[in-house]
This record gives structure tokens, sequence and C-alpha cells, in this order.
């Protein structure tokens, strides 16, 4: 598909894609860029792993709140989508494959990875959730078909965060373990919405894994 986020740069950085082992797909928050998620990621830096960082459209990727009606926040989701798609598939391109692709984010960022994941169903390099959840009114357990193939899945989130509601958290946990991922799932009490040590340490071990 195109849509708003289709015209917006791809930010490289890491290993060269060419030289790479693996690839770090990362996805900005709301109000963000791709440039500031990449320097996020120096957190998990590992010698030959890629950074791709799609650019969203005046730095958001859909309008609304991920908890809001799906059709209220298009074509701004399914545009986001497609960017975390076509990062994948440049990775792929590179010759890098899918099971070592990880893919990140943050926030808003964060619940886009949850739903492209979810809803492209394979064996990917990993998937973090940073404070972020599957995206809608509800989670429908049936619009999630299909097998993850024991890909590693982390959720971290805080118990109070004003953004993201525990139960979603706990929802999209339980899409993630029905669809065969190796789900691991941390709520911090009284964090606020933000990322913290356990979080880096956590992800910094996904992606050291992924060119071990």
């Amino acid at each position: 598909m195109t849509g708003p986020h289709q015209d917006q740069p791809l930010v490289t950085a890491g290993a060269p894609l060419d030289a790479a082992e693996a690839a770090l797909v990362l996805v900005h928050r709301r109000g963000a860029t791709a440039q500031s998620i990449v320097q996020m990621a120096d957190e998990f830096h590992k010698h030959g792993v890629a950074y791709l960082a799609p650019q969203a459209a005046r730095y958001t990727w859909y309008p609304n709140a991920f908890t809001a009606p799906v059709e209220s926040n298009e074509p701004g989701r399914s545009s986001g989508l497609q960017a975390i798609d076509d990062a994948v598939t440049e990775a792929n391109d590179a010759g890098i494959p899918t099971e070592r692709v990880m893919i990140l984010g943050f926030s808003q960022g964060a619940c886009l990875a949850s739903e492209y994941v979810a809803r492209n169903p394979r064996r990917y390099g990993g998937l973090a959730v940073l404070s972020g959840g599957l995206i809608g009114e509800s989670v429908d357990p049936s619009d999630y078909e299909g097998d993850l193939d024991g890909t590693p899945v982390f959720l971290g989130c805080s118990d109070v965060d004003p953004h993201i509601p525990e139960e979603r958290v706990n929802e999209s946990t339980e899409i993630f373990e029905q669809s065969n991922a190796d789900t691991t799932k941390r709520l911090y009490e009284g964090m606020g919405h933000g990322i913290n040590q356990d979080e880096i340490d956590y992800v910094s071990g996904m992606v050291a894994s992924l060119v071990e």
C-alpha cells in the first residue's frame, strides 16, 4: 500500500546492511523521530547489527489513542504497518533472514510493532514492546491467527502507565502466547511512561542473541 508514511526516509545506523549479520527495526514514539530512537538503541548496540528506523509523517503514526476504534486511526495505522514491513523487506533484500530481524518499538511505536508482528506471524529474531500493546478498541483473539514459531517477545510496561492500560498489556501477552511466541512480560510498579534499566538489560540480551 501507499500512505502518509511511505514517502518518509528510512534512517539507518549500526553495521552497514550489506555486511550485517542481523537487523533491528526501530519504531519511534508519537512526536519523536527515527533518529531519536536510533540514538536510544545505542544502549543495545552489538557489533554486526544494522539499525533500520522508519520515520512517521508529521512525527505521528496515527492520530488517536491506540485503544480508539481502528477506523479512527486510519490510514496512519495501516501505513505505519507497511513502513515496518518495508524495513523488514529492506533487511531481507540485503540477505538478512527474518529470523535474524528483531523489531522494537516504544510507546506508539511499540503498539505498531506489536500489531505488525501479531498480524504477520512467522519466526522473527525478536519483538520488544516497550510501553505498548495491540491496537484497537478491544482485542479479539480470533483476529490473530498463525504461528510465531518460538519468536522471543518481551513486553515491558508500568502498572500505572497513563497511556497504556495494564489490562491491554495482559491481553497482548495472551495473544502472543497463543501464537506460540516465547513470551516474557514485566510490569513495573509505579514506573510511569518510560524505559528502565531492567528493560534495557533484557533487550540488550535479545539483541546479542541475534549475532551469537
